[in-house]
């Protein structure tokens, strides 16, 4: 579908540039400058500030731009309800998430989600990096932990408990931790380097207590992590869904088991909207229902 002069000129305020917004639709950004001049000789009034680098709405501009967006919005909805297509995923779905939880639980979900609509597209990208969704044109982030303040909608989908696992290897070889004093002593397979030589959390009978982690094994691969505590490296402080299995079958054993670590809360993450679309509510639904029916996570 060809985007109107006006919805084009929300893309590039949205995108942060007349570049951004050409790569985004397949133009040329020379085309899409000529475009938004169109558009303002049209309107009498000069609505971005362009630069090389970035492009931002004038004082008009920003009017013009909630104005029009809470318009297409409220056109969307209506063209959906009158279609009857309200419902039905449709479209291009943009979902990211951390790279190892996305690999292990929304793949899954968005395979489930095109069983269901064959037509919706659907874009899956792993990794930290994707933090502004507009400019990205993400629809949902997943995102782990404490949310920081902002505009954008978040939609609890439960919890993600955490765990100290050792294998039964290790301990067999070099004891069993019994107190956090104990638990120092021993080394650590750590995610990222500034969580080495830190302080964690833990409550027991009421009382919070804290315990240094440190090791000389620093890895950002659920995977790989899970691999070197199978071989008795040391350690680790991680989701307790990434060792289900071996805490299943008595490979891995919990450190602690009457400390109680904090789980961290899991969260869908869309832009505020007065229309949302069936693809995000279908998929943030599906997702909601696959964390409750994992035992490895909590509401």
């Amino acid at each position: 579908m060809i985007e109107t002069n006006e919805q084009l000129f929300l893309r590039v305020v949205e995108a942060g540039s007349l570049k951004a917004a050409a790569e985004q639709t397949g133009a040329d950004p020379s085309a899409v400058s000529r475009r938004i001049a169109a558009l303002e000789d049209r309107l009498g009034v000069k609505l971005l500030l362009r630069s090389t680098k970035r492009s931002r709405p004038t004082e008009a501009g920003t009017q013009y731009y909630d104005g029009m967006r809470a318009l297409i919005e409220q056109q969307t909805a209506l063209e959906a309800r009158i279609a009857g297509t309200v419902d039905t995923p449709t479209g291009k779905l943009r979902v990211t998430a951390p790279v190892d939880f996305g690999a292990e639980f929304v793949a899954p979900v968005l395979s489930a989600l095109q069983e269901q609509a064959p037509d919706l597209k659907v874009e899956l990208l792993l990794g930290s990096a994707f933090s502004d969704l507009v400019e990205q044109s993400i629809d949902v982030a997943i995102r782990i932990g404490r949310l920081p303040d902002s505009s954008l909608i978040a939609r609890r989908l439960g919890s993600v408990p955490r765990v100290i696992a050792v294998s039964s290897r290790y301990v067999q070889e070099n004891g069993m931790p019994k107190t956090p004093d104990q638990a120092e002593a021993h080394p650590f397979i750590i995610y990222r380097p500034e969580q080495n030589n830190t302080s964690i959390k833990m409550r027991r009978d009421g009382k919070q207590i804290s315990m240094r982690i440190s090791g000389n094994l620093t890895v950002n691969c659920v995977a790989a992590i899970r691999t070197l505590v199978s071989e008795g490296r040391g350690l680790h402080m991680g989701p307790t869904w990434m060792f289900s299995e071996g805490l299943s079958d008595g490979s891995i054993v919990q450190v602690l088991p009457d400390y109680e670590l904090e789980a961290f809360p899991l969260h869908a993450v869309y832009v505020s909207s007065s229309y949302v679309p069936a693809k995000v509510r279908a998929f943030i639904d599906l997702m909601r229902k696959s964390v409750r029916a994992n035992s490895a996570m909590a509401d």
